[in-house]
């Protein structure tokens, strides 16, 4: 379903134009960046794009199997070879049309989306050795060549996902759902939908769309633009929004089934925070990554004045290994922080965020901390934050996960002085007020039949952080695709039954 033909002569031929060792001999393409020096003193993307003629060469790289695990290993089962061969052909249009038949976010997953664990860790290259397809730089791309080459907005989206490009579109079914919360997973269940023909309706508790996408990635990782854009594709395909509207308290959930929505898709994410519970968490000084990170997005440096804070020439650490601990401390390299720091339990190989973000602060300046563990941080004489004690670790025996556990190295125990200490160690669900029959796990998070997607209230689906606990935007996308294709399927399977 959704794929391309690769037996089409157009493919043939490309295959032909180049023997499979001339195409391995070509080397991976190196993304273009902003030099570090200069950008830890602006907001701008990081990443600059390829060229076309970077792209073209980068795509003549791919072998166009016939068993392709890149799409096995794309959580939306993009047609990878379908939009790459198009851009090895130079048919960048086209290349944007394949892409759009699946996913409704590419500029955003081409920017942020763990490629190396996931279509790459997939790609054939890496049996022979070799670097594999630069997926992730291709689908930006083609994405961003849409957006800014072409304007185009793919009124072909509002087919069914199975249907060519050249099909009619499909009008409204008088059906309405509704979606609680815009952010990745939100939307893509919303595009999935409406390609099917039905009336969706977005709803978002906070003043801007795209949830963790608007709030919670930094602009020189994923610039808003990026994501407005994304979103205005939906709404001009007849997805409909409206922000400032709290489900659950705005509108119960029996509200909005009594105004007319035969299915509801939660969306909501993770974002209540999750705490150490060390001594002097408390502290002014003392803040979780999403405060942080939602507050420099949108309300920019100044509001740390307000509150007696300001990065400039300060030291800032940044507790936790993952993407969201390094773009917090990312961002106090550009505010002006005198020392960036960021304190992990266990060893550089085992931290999780992708290896361009290390890449990138480490480049930038950022300090490592790792095998190292806050386990205090200590006040000042007006109460305020003056210093963390972090405790020296060592990894034992692999835990669940299949890491290493970190054990503490008795009596190593650093103090270091530190002006503001951010927490980043993992979110919790924080669903808005649920409909009476939602199951929930000891986690807080909604439990659902994993094909389906369906929880175990009558028309309410879920999908996202919300049923998975933190996890990647390409995941929630995968989970709102499939919560789409099961919902629609309920639908059509009753309207079968329909006798006139």
């Amino acid at each position: 379903m959704n794929r391309t033909d690769r037996n089409s002569d157009w493919r043939k031929e490309l295959r032909a134009a180049m023997t499979p060792k001339e195409r391995t001999s070509i080397p991976r393409v190196v993304m273009p960046e902003l030099d570090a020096a200069y950008r830890i003193h602006t907001d701008r993307e990081v990443n600059e794009g390829l060229s076309l003629q970077q792209a073209v060469l980068e795509a003549t790289r791919c072998l166009d199997c016939p068993d392709p695990g890149c799409i096995k290993g794309c959580p939306v089962h993009n047609d990878i070879p379908g939009f790459i061969k198009n851009i090895e052909r130079r048919q960048y249009s086209e290349a944007v049309r394949v892409l759009n038949r699946t996913t409704v976010l590419p500029a955003v997953c081409g920017r942020v989306c763990p490629q190396e664990v996931q279509c790459e860790a997939s790609c054939i290259y890496n049996k022979m050795g070799r670097r594999p397809v630069a997926i992730g730089h291709l689908e930006r791309f083609a994405a961003d060549f849409e957006r800014e080459i072409t304007g185009y907005v793919p009124a072909e989206r509002r087919c069914a996902p199975d249907e060519t490009a050249n099909t009619a579109p499909v009008p409204f079914l008088p059906i309405r759902v509704a979606v609680v919360g815009s952010g990745p997973s939100g939307l893509a269940f919303a595009g999935d939908m409406r390609m099917r023909g039905y009336g969706v309706t977005v709803f978002e508790a906070l003043s801007r769309f795209g949830g963790v996408l608007q709030y919670g990635i930094p602009e020189f990782c994923l610039p808003n633009e990026i994501v407005d854009h994304e979103i205005e594709k939906l709404r001009r395909m007849g997805v409909e929004f409206r922000k400032d509207v709290f489900i659950g308290r705005t509108y119960t959930y029996d509200e909005l089934l009594a105004m007319g929505f035969k299915g509801i898709y939660v969306a909501t994410g993770a974002g209540k925070p999750r705490f150490m519970g060390i001594p002097g968490e408390n502290l002014p000084g003392v803040m979780t990554a999403n405060e942080y990170l939602i507050r420099l997005n949108c309300l920019g440096p100044g509001i740390f004045g307000v509150n007696g804070v300001s990065l400039d020439g300060k030291r800032v650490a940044v507790i936790g290994g993952g993407n969201t601990a390094i773009d917090a401390v990312r961002y106090a390299v550009r505010q002006g922080a005198d020392r960036a720091m960021l304190v992990y339990r266990r060893g550089l190989d085992e931290m999780p965020a992708r290896q361009e973000e290390i890449r990138h602060a480490r480049e930038e300046g950022v300090e490592f901390l790792t095998l190292s563990n806050p386990v205090e941080y200590l006040e000042n004489e007006k109460g305020w934050l003056r210093a963390m004690r972090l405790q020296k670790m060592t990894l034992g025996e692999p835990d669940e996960s299949g890491r290493r556990s970190p054990v503490p190295v008795p009596g190593e125990i650093e103090e270091i002085e530190v002006d503001l200490v951010v927490v980043s160690v993992g979110y919790m669900p924080n669903p808005p007020m649920l409909a009476d029959g939602v199951e929930l796990n000891r986690k807080g998070e909604i439990v659902v039949d994993e094909t389906s997607m369906k929880s175990s209230a009558s028309a309410i689906y879920a999908g996202g952080d919300i049923v998975r606990g933190p996890a990647t935007v390409i995941l929630a996308m995968g989970d709102g695709r499939r919560a789409a294709a099961s919902m629609a399927a309920a639908f059509e399977n009753a309207m079968s039954r329909i006798e006139l």
